[in-house]
């Protein structure tokens, strides 16, 4: 009996004492590289193919499109018609306007006679220059009539021209999103036109490179595109736009490319190799890091950057070109940086970690 009693205290006592509780588990160590600059080749940047002189010709009347003598690809001459929408209506109304010119000024010829003749009266005192007076104001009230029929007819020759679209200056047709029987509304995109002579490539780089680049020297572009001989071209000069992007920190750089450069077309992927301030042959290199390393949530795309105490920050960053298992980092990321190659584990961490 006293060893049963024993045991039920034993119990008890076990029972009254708190409960253990489990040690959170240690967060995983880590793997992270250290941002190194790619090589000297990776210090191009990516850009497109654009025209100084691009044309989008919109509708400014309605009405079904009756003719059509463009189509993509197409080389046309200034003032070459293009399109036309149906101006019977136009028309008719323009010739409404000129007959009401012409009635406007056989009146304006009446008046002007009896004008003549009230003045000729009253110069031998037949009649009172109250009459003459009444004879004059009809008489300017015709010709103002005259100059505002005149007008109108005007506005509405205008408004029937406007239904011919013409080429504005010699180019190419890049574009006729319409065809033929088409309702033609004001504002309605018809043809898009560009000017083959006046090219430009665009390209955005870092707001850090473009604060290094050498004053009055010229980058060389790449056309990958187009055949050996002409791959490589040097500008005619070059614009660094005045504006940052804020979201991506880049400045729009803009390259002139050289006249009579055949076979280069707007949309064409390019590349600008840009020399550097200090006399080499490139600016500073940007950073790569592995493709596995990268982050991407939605419309974010991100590395997770380790801090002095190595924990993870998810950081935005702008990518470049991919090279192998290697991306290019254009901006977001300094040199010397530790980012983690495993974003799940550094996510982990980040949840692990108090």
């Amino acid at each position: 009996m006293p060893k049963i009693r024993s045991l039920t205290l034993a119990a008890a006592l076990v029972a009254s004492l708190p409960l253990a509780t489990p040690a959170r588990a240690a967060p995983e160590a880590l793997n992270a590289v250290t941002a190194q600059p790619a090589a000297a080749a990776a210090s191009g940047f990516d850009g497109v193919v654009e025209a100084v002189r691009q044309t989008v010709i919109a509708a400014q009347v309605s009405g079904a499109v009756v003719r059509l003598d463009a189509k993509a690809g197409d080389a046309v001459k200034a003032g070459q018609v293009l399109l036309q929408i149906d101006a019977r209506a136009a028309d008719q109304n323009a010739a409404a306007s000129d007959a009401q010119v012409q009635a406007a000024r056989a009146s304006l010829e009446v008046a002007t006679r009896e004008y003549e003749r009230q003045q000729q009266l009253f110069k031998k005192n037949y009649i009172s220059r109250a009459a003459l007076e009444r004879a004059e104001s009809e008489f300017k009230a015709t010709r103002a009539q005259v100059a505002a029929q005149g007008a109108q007819a005007g506005a509405a020759r205008t408004q029937s021209g406007l239904h011919v679209i013409r080429a504005p200056y010699t180019g190419v047709v890049a574009d006729v999103p319409v065809s033929l029987g088409d309702m033609a509304m004001p504002g309605r995109p018809l043809i898009t036109v560009y000017d083959p002579s006046a090219l430009r490539i665009t390209a955005a780089i870092p707001q850090t490179v473009a604060a290094q680049m050498a004053a009055g020297q010229l980058p060389r572009a790449e056309l990958p595109g187009l055949a050996a001989p002409r791959q490589w071209v040097t500008p005619a000069r070059m614009q660094l736009l005045p504006t940052v992007d804020a979201a991506t920190h880049t400045v729009q750089l803009r390259a002139d490319l050289p006249a009579g450069l055949g076979g280069a077309v707007p949309g064409m992927f390019a590349r600008l190799w840009l020399p550097s301030a200090e006399g080499g042959s490139s600016v500073r290199p940007s950073l790569s890091v592995p493709l596995s390393a990268i982050v991407r949530r939605a419309e974010m795309t991100g590395l997770y950057v380790l801090d002095a105490q190595g924990r993870p920050l998810l950081r935005q960053v702008r990518l470049g070109r991919v090279e192998g298992d290697k991306v290019e980092i254009l901006s977001g990321l300094m040199p010397g940086e530790r980012v983690a190659t495993d974003p799940q584990a550094a996510a982990r961490f980040r949840q692990t970690t108090p």
